[in-house]
């Protein structure tokens, strides 16, 4: 368990230093080109300062949020980031049209024996279409799953604070 704990850390430190992994890369420009309907793209950091995001709900660094350009036409952002689950974490991607609503999301890798349902997409689809607008309630317009209490919850307080962050970046102008 120590070693597992001490594992997790130091993956974490070396995602915020480094960016993301050759792995987990691979898996977002999968559900890019999929999503988007595209082979070959751009995807670019999308860089705001420190004190715009030092007070947002969620985690905006150089390396989690990106826009998605075709031949510098922007196609739409990717958001990649951490929720905990029982007792670990898992990585998810978010990714929004051009105008900011939620095209689709996935769970890049997740790390406990029990709650990786949360990774089907007939669950995950409940987020597509969502906007700064909208508020996700578990039991409410987010669907329990038996078993994964824990993730179903982190993953929607995690795209209520992405839809939060994002609202107030477009209210400073940033987006």
């Amino acid at each position: 368990m120590f070693l597992k704990s001490v594992f997790g850390f130091v993956f974490c430190i070396l995602l915020v230093v480094f960016g993301l992994t050759d792995k987990l890369q691979k898996k977002v420009d999968k559900v890019i080109k999929s999503t988007f309907e595209i082979e070959v793209f751009s995807m670019d950091a999308k860089l705001f300062s420190k004190e715009i995001t030092g007070d947002l709900p969620s985690k905006f660094s150089d390396n989690n949020f990106f826009e998605i350009k075709k031949e510098d036409i922007l196609l739409g952002y990717a958001y990649v980031s951490k929720a905990p689950s029982k007792t670990d974490e898992f990585d998810y991607l978010i990714l929004f049209d051009k105008d900011l609503v939620i095209m689709t999301s996935k769970i890049l890798a997740y790390r406990e024996d029990y709650g990786g349902e949360i990774g089907s997409s007939r669950w995950l689809k409940q987020f597509k279409g969502k906007t700064t607008s909208d508020e996700l309630i578990y039991g409410d317009n987010i669907a329990a799953i038996s078993g994964a209490t824990i993730s179903v919850k982190s993953m929607a307080n995690a795209v209520n604070n992405v839809l939060k962050s994002i609202k107030i970046l477009q209210q400073k102008n940033e987006l």
